[in-house]
């Protein structure tokens, strides 16, 4: 855990975060929420990292006879 302090920036309130917390990426938006008495700061858009090689590794013939058999139970009416 890591303290810090916030300090004056105009008329808006500003944080210092840690060198050993900051984000690698300096380009980026980020969006701070409010839960009661805590901050919440994390990227506004989150990367799907590798997501084309991931699917990639799949063989051609992933799901090529479908989800096999796959019955719902019945459910009460609403």
């Amino acid at each position: 855990m890591a303290h810090t302090k916030i300090f004056r920036n105009g008329h808006s309130q500003a944080v210092r975060i840690p060198a050993e917390l900051a984000f690698k990426n300096w380009e980026m938006e980020l969006v701070i929420e409010r839960h009661g008495d805590e901050l919440h700061i994390r990227p506004a858009q989150r990367r799907m990292g590798n997501i084309l090689g991931k699917f990639a590794g799949f063989s051609s013939d992933f799901m090529a006879k479908g989800r096999g058999d796959n019955q719902e139970d019945e459910r009460e009416a609403i």
